[in-house]
């Protein structure tokens, strides 16, 4: 199955663990094709420097693993379509790299539920197969 981790959902499963760090973990295992554009990279990377303290170079080596294991799409057209205009890049990633799903914490994709037949959902609903 191909899909979009949001980068809060990214964050936590580096930082915190728990159900998203076991998502990751099924990346890692070939269960799941992550999916990624180089917008939602710029943004985890600038997340970690920003809020968690992350020196730059351990940043960009995060982001050069994640992009490894990731298929890194062009994920230029964005639609105006979230209530956070930040949001679009999600929705466009998902759209671009043909995901099945958006795994989000963020309330402001959530409430779409779907978008062009892609299922947006917690992680625990996604982790449940909700």
């Amino acid at each position: 199955m191909r899909v979009v981790f949001d980068t809060n959902v990214l964050i936590s499963a580096l930082v915190y663990g728990g159900l998203p760090r076991e998502l990751l973990t099924r990346v890692f295992r070939g269960e799941l094709t992550l999916v990624t554009s180089t917008v939602l990279m710029n943004e985890l990377e600038e997340v970690l420097v920003a809020r968690f303290a992350h020196v730059p170079s351990l940043a960009r080596t995060v982001r050069a693993e994640i992009e490894l294991l990731a298929e890194v799409v062009d994920a230029q057209d964005l639609e105006r379509v979230a209530r956070d205009a930040d949001d679009d890049a999600v929705l466009a990633a998902a759209i671009a790299g043909e995901a099945s799903a958006i795994v989000t914490g963020d309330n402001d994709l959530l409430v779409l539920v779907e978008h062009r037949g892609v299922r947006i959902v917690t992680p625990r609903d996604f982790a449940s197969g909700r």
